[in-house]
């Protein structure tokens, strides 16, 4: 089975949807330039990563994009030792223990998520109005290693835009190195093998 493409950067769509000859992603770094301000100079590229990847995310669409199963993806510098680290949201099966039987469902018509076109979607309301819904998420806490991440600019200068693009992209190869197994095994939809 091949693994899934999980995270990826949309360069195609981002150069496509710029002006003035730069990407959609380079012109938010500079619009929000300000937003990179604590990171200036930072001996660890950590907090210039966060704030890269919160922007990439934030586009809309994102100038990092993901698998359907993935609902959020939030990178954020540990408290404890100043690390990387990654909050991922994973849209799941039901667990085994609810699949066994139906019996506790009391014949109530329980929902899992609702898909459109294959992808998963949020239940309307007036599905919401007819029957319950269970929508399983699966929450990946996960460090992320620093390779490939590049030094903190020393300000705000021409050296931004790019250093942006390549500590995204190392957060993304590193995210789908670690995920990409977990949703190839989720979109199989049968047991591992022992």
């Amino acid at each position: 089975m091949a693994e899934p493409r999980v995270f990826w950067l949309d360069e195609d769509f981002d150069r496509e949807r710029g002006a003035d000859g730069r990407g959609r992603y380079e012109a938010e770094v500079l619009a929000r330039i300000d937003e990179f301000g604590e990171t200036w100079g930072d001996i660890a590229p950590v907090a210039f990563a966060v704030a890269a990847w919160r922007l990439a995310a934030e586009l809309s669409p994102g100038y990092v994009r993901w698998h359907r199963r993935i609902l959020s993806a939030t990178c954020t510098r540990s408290p404890w030792d100043g690390s990387l680290t990654c909050a991922v949201t994973v849209i799941s099966r039901w667990p085994a223990e609810l699949t066994w039987t139906r019996q506790w469902q009391r014949d109530r018509g329980w929902r899992d998520w609702p898909q459109l076109f294959g992808q998963y979607t949020t239940p309307s309301e007036q599905d919401l109005t007819r029957s319950p819904h269970l929508r399983a998420t699966l929450r990946v806490d996960a460090p992320v290693p620093l390779d490939g991440l590049p030094p903190a600019p020393q300000g705000p200068d021409d050296s931004v835009p790019p250093a942006a693009r390549t500590a995204v992209a190392a957060v993304a190869r590193e995210l789908n190195e670690l995920l990409a197994p977990l949703i190839g095994q989720l979109e199989a939809g049968v047991p591992a093998d022992s």
